[in-house]
């Protein structure tokens, strides 16, 4: 797969919720090595943009590629097989499962138990904080250190792609900050490619190189993130 070819591409994507009409024709491209944010108010279907790549929900219509391969045609645990972890809104840590534990479990695609092995003590190095409360239960921890323990845990998967839905969502501002260190960190020295659901729009702006709005289930617009911060219907909408 050469660099101008995204890794990932939906196009005319449209997911219902019942009656309702949760996206409408979304189309989305996101290239190897690339962070690309995706911006909007709450209930605009921001997050099940990232649900229906990880086949969480049901697609009504559309397509979504993803390394050349179909996601339409994959089940949860093949997309994560593939290369694609989930990060989801509110942590949705294993609350009565240890630190370890948990880790262990976002393994569970792999069967190479050395390298499972070393790369939980990579996580520890990355989130020093964890490897402190390795024995403890993932339950007692800050939400600061839930959100750490959520993303390593996807990290044991080894993904390419990483999605990450609301990862400062109920966190103090100086636990934000690392957490969005540690994002710029996995992707510019491990070359994760991240796609970024983020409430944190100026935040998530200087973050990522790309980024598209979505208002009501439809991309209104999208372009490089340094013309979106200056964009004036983004400044007004959702920078205050």
């Amino acid at each position: 797969m050469s660099a101008a070819t995204p890794m990932l591409q939906i196009k005319n994507l449209c997911v219902n919720y019942g009656a309702i009409e949760a996206l409408k024709n979304v189309d989305i491209d996101v290239y190897p090595g690339e962070i690309v944010t995706l911006i909007g108010a709450n209930g605009a279907g921001k997050s099940t943009v990232l649900r229906a790549i990880s086949r969480i929900v049901s697609v009504r219509s559309g397509d979504m590629s993803y390394e050349g391969n179909d996601l339409l045609k994959l089940r949860p645990d093949v997309v994560v097989k593939q290369g694609i972890a989930h990060v989801p809104e509110g942590r949705r840590v294993l609350s009565r499962l240890t630190v370890e534990d948990n880790l262990n479990l976002g393994a569970y695609v792999r069967h190479d138990n050395a390298a499972i092995h070393a790369d939980l003590e990579q996580q520890f190095e990355r989130f020093p904080r964890l490897k402190e409360r390795r024995k403890q239960l993932a339950g007692t921890l800050s939400g600061g250190e839930q959100q750490m323990l959520a993303i390593a845990r996807a990290l044991m998967s080894r993904p390419r792609l990483l999605l990450l839905d609301e990862p400062s969502l109920g966190l103090a501002p100086i636990i934000v900050l690392e957490i969005f260190r540690i994002i710029r960190e996995l992707n510019q020295q491990d070359g994760v490619t991240v796609l970024l659901v983020e409430q944190n729009a100026h935040l998530a702006l200087q973050t990522a190189a790309r980024g598209y709005v979505l208002e009501a289930g439809k991309i209104a617009f999208h372009d490089d993130t340094s013309r979106l911060i200056d964009d004036e219907r983004v400044k007004r909408a959702y920078m205050g």
